[in-house]
């Protein structure tokens, strides 16, 4: 009876034993974080903020990555998507922050953030930096190609378009001035060097663009004068006349009125 009673008291207390195990390994399973819970998700930012004010851009771009996957559609995920853009901005990977920011205005077209998103979109195109060489060669930033500007041109456009009580606006405004002249600078350029080689024809239809694309730029009086000249050339003399009498009536004082065509030295020319 004692062996019994003794055989049955092991079985209870290993019955015992084995439920507290599994208790214990319930509260143990409980008691890990889930990833995507709310309080990890904000820990997981806090780190990859503290990344992005560092500097270190690669390890924030992971973290804001995962966050961007469990946060899909909450602002917090949409917070993580421009702040993955800006740094790749910051590391030099223009194209895939274009990418991330084209990405981020395709899936959230009622974002509240939308317009920074434009705003970002156009610094990332935007880039007045000549660079080194371009500085030793005297290169103005209106003589290289001008896709970026382009782009920078319409992501601005569309900021002050739609959100014009934003305040990035003003800013914007600014912006788009300067790659306006810019772009127009950089028609002029390239109608100036067809015209200085002769090749007529392409100097007036270059300098015709400018002109009809920006019409209030400051480089549109030279473009006037390089189609005026270059109608000349060509003998076609009604056009001639009526690129002068545009030329007179807009630059009254214009220094080119003397029929001289500028003579600005090539900015790769170092001599």
């Amino acid at each position: 009876m004692f062996v019994e009673n003794f055989k049955a008291g092991r079985v209870v207390a290993g019955a015992v034993v084995m439920a507290l195990a599994l208790g214990l390994s319930g509260c143990g399973s409980t008691a890990k974080e889930d990833p995507n819970s709310q309080a990890a998700l904000d820990k997981l930012y806090a780190d990859a903020k503290e990344d992005l004010n560092a500097g270190s851009y690669d390890r924030a771009i992971k973290s804001l990555e995962k966050i961007e996957g469990r946060a899909a559609g909450t602002t917090m995920g949409q917070q993580a998507t421009l702040d993955v853009a800006w740094a790749y901005y910051r590391t030099g990977e223009r194209a895939q922050a274009i990418s991330t920011l084209d990405r981020f205005i395709k899936l959230n077209p009622s974002s509240p953030a939308m317009d920074y998103a434009l705003y970002m979109k156009g610094i990332v195109n935007f880039n007045e930096d000549l660079g080194l060489f371009g500085r030793l060669a005297n290169q103005d930033v209106s003589e290289r190609d001008q896709q970026a500007s382009r782009e920078a041109l319409l992501a601005f456009r569309q900021l002050v378009e739609q959100f014009p009580d934003s305040k990035y606006s003003a800013e914007a405004t600014t912006r788009i001035n300067f790659i306006t002249n810019t772009l127009a600078a950089y028609e002029i350029h390239v109608a100036r060097y067809y015209f200085n080689r002769k090749a007529y024809v392409a100097a007036a239809n270059r300098a015709q663009s400018a002109v009809a694309e920006f019409q209030y730029a400051p480089g549109i009086e030279e473009g006037l004068f390089i189609m005026a000249e270059s109608y000349d050339k060509l003998g076609l003399t009604q056009l001639r006349d009526d690129a002068r009498r545009v030329l007179d009536k807009n630059f009254p004082n214009s220094e080119y009125a003397s029929g001289n065509a500028s003579k600005r030295k090539p900015w790769w020319q170092l001599w």
